[in-house]
């Protein structure tokens, strides 16, 4: 009997109880309370975590600052435009060509055509040839090679067609002298002239004049 030990049995009251529950409730509170300043104390002893949040937004503020330097990276398309001026170098000039603007082909300008002179006189008569040098009644030096002719009456200057019938060559003279003073003749041609139309071995023809207006 000396091995076994006795249980005693204790009756709580119901005081008794009440006051164990009410020291635990209060166990309970104070631990909770502890906790709270535990965790409250945890948050104030880190006054670094709240200086690095303005740095960290500073940082991401200076983030944009980036972006402007985008703009260089732009150039780089620039650059590489180079390659499509390369091309219209090396075109070829007809290739250049058809890219100017074709203008209208001028227009060909009229030719302008003499009126032919207008006969106001015409007849026949017999004519010779002269070459001696001289004075023409109009004050000109006689030149033998010039188609000139003398006339008894015509103004100076008036043009005459000389024609020879007989092989129908014709010549113009102007008027810058007077005469041939023979009968049956009514022209006096430089030797330039009555060459032009016959011998001058023939020495005198008849002619068919017409007086040109």
């Amino acid at each position: 009997m000396a091995g076994r030990h006795s249980r005693t049995r204790r009756n709580l009251s119901p005081a008794g109880i009440a006051a164990t529950a009410a020291v635990g409730v209060a166990l309970a509170v104070g631990g909770t309370v502890g906790a709270v300043h535990l965790t409250s104390g945890t948050s104030a002893s880190r006054p670094v975590a709240v200086d690095l949040t303005p740095t960290t937004v500073a940082s991401s503020a200076a983030a944009p600052s980036s972006p402007a330097t985008s703009p260089s990276l732009s150039a780089t398309p620039s650059a590489s435009a180079s390659p499509s001026t390369t091309p219209s170098a090396t075109r070829s000039p007809q290739a250049a060509s058809r890219g100017k603007a074709r203008t209208a082909a001028p227009k060909p300008s009229a030719t302008k055509t003499t009126p032919k002179p207008s006969v106001v006189d015409s007849g026949s008569c017999g004519a010779s040839f002269y070459s001696d040098g001289q004075l023409t009644a109009n004050g000109e030096n006689f030149n033998p090679d010039a188609l000139t002719a003398a006339h008894k009456t015509l103004p100076f200057d008036t043009k005459v067609r000389v024609t020879n019938p007989a092989n129908g060559k014709s010549v113009t003279v102007r008027i810058n002298d007077r005469g041939p003073f023979v009968d049956g003749r009514c022209l006096d041609l430089s030797r330039a002239a009555f060459a032009s139309i016959a011998s001058v071995d023939v020495g005198a023809l008849t002619v068919r004049y017409e007086v040109l207006g």
